[in-house]
């Protein structure tokens, strides 16, 4: 049965907002063929109305904290695990008590360095606030939409009608498919549904609206410039306008790569203004200042409006006892919100002025927020970027000409809830108006927050054919080019493009001059960028990444099914990319000798903190090291299948004859390191023919593997050597050999998963209790305790409850027992503020953090080794409010740490927001990282 209508979705970081069209009334409806769909929600106790506006927000009320009929009214949806409340009602319970409000979901979705699909929201919430993950949130506003609209058109479920969802065009892969998958968790079907970029949906609303008479709406437009801010983005977007037997053609020239800069940073801006104005003693709490900056919205939205008050209060309640009498109230000048919002965020500059590096930027409630918050800087990057493109849509007599000046459109849309305001909306104007050196051309958005979901389905009536006068829409096809990167030389990184800038849809692109070979039953794993450049790439074409030009994706993996009895069979395969019609990227691999073998290779989605810089793919058969084939050999005589004995001294001295051959083995590359561990594995049967051949196994597996990630297939490499674990070691009288077995599983602890390091905790802390009671002489594990308690401490997977446990416990022997001093590092890495790879959501809570703080402060840092930089790691700072430590403590161990004349790097660890450098990434790992491998946090 087909659609009877087309439905747009605009599942904004705001407001999520619904507009849709009949099909069988489109000719006889005009102008108003797209209507709204008023959402019902609530909007105060047990009361329910419909708007066009649904917040993006979810409260999760206490128990009791609602009545029975209050909660029933307010039902997010029956899909919903987490009883919430939504809509408008929701936005006001935030403001009024912290730590509860859900907001900015859309935001966590792009956010890689957290796993997106873990309930880790409320960012910062206490313990006994129900938390759901940034994907189940977003399915929950599309579920109330689901059920909100069945109840209003019971005849034609919104699962079968035609549906666009937008996203925003600096969306990258990993976004746009966890998108989906909220969709489907709010049982809407793929079948139906496809994705759009808001700026072209946005300016497909105003082609719609103005389609009887587009040539003279548009006038002497060549190239538009779509400027979408919302709540939580800055999207933009080129549109290249030519005219083709009198009508205009229109192509998507430039996207702008993903900017978390909108409405949001703002309120942030404006909370920590009233934060500072309200002389706290301490700064507020995460949570609170997540209130606060609900109310700083509300203040914004006044101040800033055309019949703004000359000053409004901003009141912030008490908390616990102190509701009222707690209260504190600042008053701000419409004058001064101007200087800070219009001032700051849409400076006047020349078109020279660039977003400025700087090494800390407004970070707060774990989202990674750019440096520099000035729009008008990032959009001057954005022209420069696409100067080439831009100069020849605006013609040779542009006013640019001379090359050095950046090219700038002449015509603009505004779209966003942001230029609700009219100052900001003027100061962008303006601004362009000073680049060009004349005004430029301004089309008119009559309804900037309800616009991209009505452009959704202007979008697919005109896909459809139902809108003839604006013939094909907006055309450009992929608005990337995507990059398989290589690993052809160490040191050296490149890429093939895979699928060119431009590529229409449902355009599969094959790289015949590229063959790979894979083995069949083995996980295959390959990595990709993507770049908004408009650098013409060709298919095949080989590409240096020396820039920052080039965006990382997911990785792409899969696992190609062997036939029975081919377990081993290597097959040529080549890879292909699609831009399907829904909206995202499909990459294939089909076998040579049958092409109709074909395998689709899927993201990975779940993310992390650290990612390695020096990523590799697949690539073709290319050297490692000219010596390796002598390597195997050496490996070979020690774990090799030949029936002759080896003497204990020649397995004792395999690693001295393989820094010989190879070089020192620091100096050994990741291709190297990998390929001997491979080496390794595939004689890793043999590693029990004594104590000496399973200790240098051990030695050698764990250090060509470190840190567990880092090349394409480590993913794979760690699901086999897992099971090893369970077997345990053979010798387990040799506390040598004991020592090698914990040191491999953690340097290949950031492989794996967190239900892995979970048995590996409880393995370890079983042991590591029973050390207590053992008699040192009876017992192997004894000179082993502290390769377990290093191990421990690098389980970043393991959720913070069990590593605040592992802390305290260390803590505790250390005062009393007098432990190691070196065991002090195994508590700042438990309690570091920042994972070395871990995901954010399970780093240690601030308060446990400062406890054991106050423990090493009382200690003489020049007596005991390792507790001035384990006081560095505990207080380094995040950023991030529900991470960083008190202000006062940072201070001291800043004051501590310069008495003691401790490395400068250290203090400003601790000052701002910096990344560690090689040394300081070793302290923190316990060793050296393998060369060529830096894991970038973000």
């Amino acid at each position: 049965m087909s659609a009877r209508y087309t439905v747009g979705i605009d599942l904004g970081t705001s407001h999520t907002v619904v507009a849709y069209a009949d099909h069988a009334q489109l000719a006889s409806q005009g102008d108003d063929a797209i209507r709204m769909f008023p959402i019902p929600q609530p909007v105060g106790p047990g009361e329910v109305a419909a708007r066009e506006l649904l917040p993006s927000v979810r409260y999760h009320p206490a128990p009791g904290e609602l009545g029975a009929a209050d909660l029933a009214a307010c039902a997010a949806s029956s899909l919903d695990a987490v009883p919430a409340v939504l809509g408008y009602y929701a936005r006001e319970l935030g403001a009024q008590v912290p730590g509860r409000l859900v907001s900015s979901a859309k935001s966590w979705l792009s956010h890689p360095g957290v796993d997106r699909t873990a309930a880790i929201l409320p960012w910062g919430a206490p313990e006994d606030v129900p938390k759901v993950s940034p994907v189940a949130a977003s399915a929950s506003y599309l579920a109330h939409v689901q059920t909100a609209w069945n109840a209003h058109f019971p005849d034609a479920p919104l699962a079968e009608q035609d549906i666009v969802l937008t996203v925003p065009a600096s969306f990258d892969e990993g976004a746009r498919s966890l998108t989906l998958v909220a969709a489907q968790q709010a049982g809407l079907s793929l079948n139906h549904l496809r994705l759009l970029e808001e700026p072209q949906a946005a300016f497909h609303d105003w082609l719609f609206r103005h389609r009887a008479d587009l040539n003279n709406a548009l006038g002497p437009a060549r190239l538009v410039l779509v400027c979408d801010v919302g709540g939580g983005t800055t999207d933009l977007t080129l549109i290249q306008v030519a005219h083709e037997n009198g009508q205009p053609q229109l192509t998507r020239i430039g996207v702008g790569d993903h900017l978390m800069l909108g409405g949001d940073n703002m309120d942030l801006a404006l909370a920590h203004l009233v934060e500072r104005r309200m002389a706290q003693r301490t700064p507020l709490s995460a949570a609170r200042l997540a209130q606060l900056v609900q109310r700083c919205r509300i203040a914004k939205e006044q101040l800033l409006a055309s019949d703004a008050p000359e000053q409004v209060k901003v009141t912030l309640l008490g908390g616990g006892s102190q509701l009222i009498g707690g209260a504190s109230s600042v008053t701000l000048q419409r004058d001064e919100v101007l200087q800070l919002i219009v001032d700051g965020f849409m400076p006047r500059e020349p078109a020279t002025t660039h977003p400025r590096q700087r090494r800390a930027g407004i970070v707060e409630f774990g989202l990674p927020y750019p440096a520099d918050a000035a729009i008008t800087r990032h959009l001057a990057a954005f022209l420069s970027r696409h100067a080439q493109a831009s100069r020849q849509a605006l013609g040779s007599d542009a006013s640019d000409a001379a090359l050095n000046a950046v090219p700038v459109p002449d015509t603009l849309l505004l779209n966003g809830g942001v230029f609700r305001a009219p100052v900001l909306a003027q100061r962008l104007t303006d601004t362009l108006g000073d680049w060009a050196g004349h005004a430029v051309q301004v089309l008119h958005n009559d309804a900037p927050d309800v616009a991209v979901a009505r452009g959704a389905v202007a979008y697919a009536l005109v896909r459809s054919e139902r809108v003839p006068e604006l013939g094909r829409g907006i055309g450009g096809g992929s608005a990337r080019s995507y990059l398989l990167v290589l690993d052809d030389a160490p040191g050296q990184r490149r890429g093939i493009c895979v699928l060119p800038r431009g590529t229409p849809e449902n355009t599969e692109v094959v790289l015949f001059e590229r063959t790979f070979a894979l083995r069949l039953g083995q996980a295959v794993r390959f990595h990709l960028v993507s770049s908004v450049a408009d650098t013409p790439w060709q298919a095949g074409e080989l590409i240096d990444l020396d820039d920052e030009r080039f965006v990382r994706l997911p990785p792409i993996t899969t696992v190609l099914p062997a036939p029975a009895g081919q377990r081993n069979l290597d097959v040529h395969v080549q890879l292909s990319a699609t831009m399907t019609e829904v909206g995202t990227l499909e990459v294939h691999c089909a076998r040579t000798d049958e092409p109709s073998q074909r395998w689709l290779l899927a993201f990975e989605l779940r993310g992390g903190t650290a990612q390695p810089q020096t990523e590799a793919a697949a690539s073709a058969d290319t050297p490692v090291h000219p010596r390796l084939p002598e390597a195997v050999t050496l490996i070979d005589q020690v774990f090799g299948t030949q029936s002759q004995a080896v003497d204990a001294r020649t397995v004792r001295q395999l690693r001295a004859r393989l820094e010989q051959l190879l070089g020192a083995r620091e100096t050994w590359d990741l291709p190297l390191l990998r390929a001997l561990f491979d080496a390794l594995w595939a004689r890793m049967r043999r590693r029990r023919r004594s104590a000496e051949h399973e200790r240098v196994w051990l030695n050698l597996a764990g250090y060509c593997l470190r840190p567990g990630l880092g090349t394409p297939l480590d993913s794979w490499r760690i699901e086999q050597i897992w099971p090893l674990f369970e077997q345990g070691i053979q010798y387990t009288q040799d506390s040598n050999n004991w020592s090698e077995w914990w040191t491999l599983w953690r340097r290949a602890a950031g492989g794996l998963d967190s239900a892995q390091q979970l048995q590996l905790l409880e393995v370890v802390g079983e042991h590591l209790m029973s050390i207590q009671h053992a008699r040192r002489d009876k017992d192997p594990l004894q000179n082993s305790y502290d390769d377990m308690v290093r191990l421990v401490a690098s389980l970043e997977r393991v959720p913070a409850a069990y590593r605040v446990e592992v802390g305290n416990w260390l803590v505790q022997r250390l005062q009393k027992t007098g432990d190691k001093p070196h065991t002090w590092w195994a508590v700042g890495r438990l309690g570091a503020r920042i994972s070395l790879y871990g995901n954010a959501e399970n780093v240690v809570p601030p308060e446990t953090a400062s406890n054991w703080l106050q423990a090493l402060l009382a200690l003489d840092w020049k007596a005991v080794d390792h507790a001035a930089f384990a006081a560095t790691t505990l207080a380094r700072m995040s950023g991030d409010r529900v991470r960083d430590v008190p202000a006062e403590l940072r201070e001291a161990v800043i004051q501590r740490l310069q008495a003691i004349r401790a490395p400068a790097t250290w203090s400003a660890m601790v000052r701002d927001v910096v990344e560690l450098d090689e040394a300081d990434q070793k302290r923190s790992f316990g060793e050296a990282l393998p060369v060529g491998l830096r894991l970038v946090v973000d």
